[in-house]
């Protein structure tokens, strides 16, 4: 396991009382870390994304409160599939011995009614670990993160958009 590190556990979830749609991620990059919350590496593209979709403006990098009231006002959640892991550095090809969060109580609690991976690893964990208890079936999105280059900000736009379209 030469370069590995365990870490967890991850990042809280980003919710209000309710949230129709739930937006899941791997887990949290050394920067999201580090800043303490979702997609806080300057090159992911999720927030200029998740802000074209809801009509909101992009949020500046730093601006934490604006980036939650996105989420807030528009009946979604953030959170990550995982939550804890041995990984090395933000690579999450690497994932190794990941730990599931406990997203089925978090949907039943704010009655999701659908999700959504940010990414093949997301939908993947998902699929195997959560949504036999779940019961949710899931929508694997391209990944937002800056290591997706193939993908361009306006092809994202365009599926996560239509994805996300009656949420």
């Amino acid at each position: 396991m030469a370069g590995y590190t365990h870490v967890g556990p991850g990042l809280p979830p980003l919710h209000g009382a309710r949230a129709n749609a739930l937006i899941l991620g791997s887990f949290p990059s050394p920067k999201s870390r580090e800043q303490g919350f979702f997609y806080g590496h300057k090159q992911n593209r999720f927030w200029p994304m998740i802000a074209a979709v809801t009509g909101e403006p992009v949020p500046d990098w730093a601006d934490i409160e604006a980036k939650k009231a996105i989420i807030l006002n528009h009946g979604l959640a953030v959170w990550d599939t995982i939550g804890a892991c041995d990984i090395k550095g933000a690579s999450d090809a690497s994932i190794r011995n990941a730990v599931p969060n406990d997203v089925a109580a978090l949907i039943r609690k704010l009655g999701v009614q659908a999700v959504f991976c940010n990414g093949a690893t997301a939908y993947r964990i998902y699929t195997k670990y959560l949504q036999p208890v779940t019961g949710l079936a899931a929508v694997k999105l391209p990944s937002t993160s800056p290591a997706n280059a193939a993908c361009r900000p306006e092809m994202l736009r365009q599926v996560w958009g239509t994805a996300l379209a009656d949420w």
